[in-house]
């Protein structure tokens, strides 16, 4: 099995992680999420000569879109994917809440919409999408159970839970996504967050103050 590695990029003003999911055994890469001013992840990108086949969004609000124009640009060949509930997110700022914080930001539509339990292939390690709406109506987290890891948008943080307070959240569903898909996983699972640090479920399940 090969093994994975991720670097992690907090990238613009609201400190978006994302994320470069490689392994020394091939030049593949995938990219999650898009944060503002992501050119020193695509500079080192270039200079590791990686090669991106996917740009997957968690969610389609502005600052985990807002880099997509500079990696489609530095890289023509990456396929973009994202839930099929957000996809009119992507070209629509009132949606993606851009508008609402004075902006315009867009990105093309995405080339892949994912949906619940469908599996990406990573050189033969499965990651399978998890629905997890609540933060936004078609957030999504990846897992890959073989190498334990769960990235997991802004669903759950360290410490915290996505906010729930924009006009396409819902507080409920966010909760029974938590409890339904994220909880169930392994104590040991790797969490990389869309804000702050990397945490593991079973430090959640313990310590998160929302949660107990």
């Amino acid at each position: 099995m090969i093994k994975l590695k991720v670097k992690t990029y907090c990238l613009g003003m609201w400190q978006t992680n994302s994320y470069v999911v490689s392994a020394e055994e091939t030049d593949k890469c995938w990219i999650i999420d898009a944060g503002f001013d992501p050119e020193r992840m695509v500079a080192d990108i270039k200079i590791k000569e990686l090669k991106p086949e996917y740009l997957i969004y968690t969610h389609a609000h502005l600052d985990h879109i807002a880099g997509t124009a500079v990696i489609r640009k530095a890289f023509p060949e990456i396929k973009t994917a994202i839930c099929e509930v957000e996809k009119s997110f992507l070209g629509d700022p009132s949606k993606n809440l851009s508008a609402s914080a004075g902006m315009s930001v867009t990105a093309d539509d995405a080339d892949i919409t994912l949906t619940d339990g469908q599996s990406l292939d990573f050189e033969g390690l499965p990651f399978t999408v998890l629905t997890t709406p609540g933060h936004s109506p078609g957030g999504i987290c990846l897992y890959q159970k073989d190498s334990g890891l769960l990235f997991a948008g802004d669903t759950i943080f360290q410490g915290s839970v996505g906010r729930y307070d924009f006009p396409t959240s819902n507080g409920e569903a966010l909760f029974s996504s938590i409890k339904t898909k994220l909880l169930p996983l392994p104590d040991e699972t790797k969490v990389f967050p869309g804000h702050g640090g990397t945490t593991t479920i079973g430090d959640e399940k313990a310590h998160n103050p929302f949660l107990i």
